[in-house]
């Protein structure tokens, strides 16, 4: 297994070259000069010409993104021109808020879309079950922005008992938990309920069954557990997905993280921060991949990682 993980972690490595790569020279061809947008309204030619060559902008762009590797090496992802700060220290300030909400949204999301799923296993199309399930979809389909307003404006504006945005105390969490945690406690409930009754029709279930075991037992002692496996693979991934993914909710909400950052590099042209700001997301999706077959492994004796 140690083998397997450094091996996975070692194959990170082209997948964060070509990630940058792409990043670098997308913005690079993007219309605009990062400069004039620092300078504003200040304009004069040579000035510009000046600010450019300090900052190497006037080098080849090979040369550059092989600069840009090399300090990326080292833990060094640039200066923001927006911030005036480094990248690697913005991040690093900006990334516990987004994790407090990730962290929230995902324990809202499995402690409402496992018992939902499992209930609509036990019960297929019984009302509970079409309520549930349309409860879901509701979550699955419906735009993050969209529920955001209506959250913000029933609580917030209507009932007037949470704040609609901010992020300074628990109440400032709980609007934007559930609108980043509904969708992801859908996509559970509705895999939870697939799995379930996928396992349910299986012959060890009737065995369980002939012997006498009541249904709440073979649904606790047989089925909950194997059919988890695929419900706790996706909820690996769905935790590294809201770390980096939480772009348009930290920005309805004001919340000061790391999708927040990225909105603000994009609408400054602020390279050094945008690069930065993908490649921590694509770190923490690489790692929530190698978390979830980690976990399948050790949840299934029968999964094991060798060397070919």
């Amino acid at each position: 297994m140690g083998r397997y993980i450094l091996g996975r972690l070692l194959s990170t490595v082209p997948i964060l070259i070509g990630v940058s790569a792409l990043i670098f020279f997308l913005m690079n061809v993007v219309p605009g000069d990062p400069v004039a947008v620092m300078q504003k309204d200040f304009i004069d030619p040579d000035a510009l010409e000046r600010v450019r060559a300090e900052m190497h902008l006037d080098d080849p762009l090979p040369v550059r993104y092989a600069r840009f590797l090399r300090d990326a090496a080292h833990g060094n992802l640039g200066y923001s021109y927006k911030l005036k700060r480094p990248v690697t220290g913005i991040i690093v300030a900006a990334f516990p808020n987004t994790l407090l909400l990730a962290t929230a949204a995902a324990l809202l999301s499995w402690i409402v879309g496992i018992p939902a799923g499992l209930i609509s296993a036990v019960r297929p199309n019984s009302l509970a079950d079409n309520a549930l399930m349309g409860f879901s979809l509701t979550g699955v389909s419906m735009p993050t922005f969209w529920a955001a307003l209506v959250l913000q404006y029933t609580f917030g504006v209507v009932l007037g008992v949470l704040p609609v945005a901010g992020f300074g105390s628990w109440k400032h969490l709980i609007l934007p938990a559930v609108v980043l945690g509904w969708g992801a406690s859908g996509s559970i409930a509705r895999l939870t309920r697939s799995s379930v009754l996928e396992v349910m029709r299986l012959d060890y279930i009737r065995t369980a069954r002939a012997k006498g075991l009541g249904e709440r037992g073979v649904v606790r002692v047989h089925a909950l557990k194997n059919s988890l496996l695929p419900v706790i693979t996706i909820m690996a991934i769905q935790v590294s997905s809201l770390l980096s993914g939480a772009i348009v909710t930290e920005s309805v909400f004001g919340i000061p993280g790391i999708g927040r950052l990225a909105i603000t590099a994009i609408n400054n042209r602020d390279m050094p921060l945008l690069q930065g700001t993908a490649l921590f997301g694509t770190i923490l999706v690489i790692l929530g991949n190698i978390t979830a077959d980690v976990l399948y492994a050790a949840l299934d004796p029968r999964i094991k990682y060798v060397k070919d």
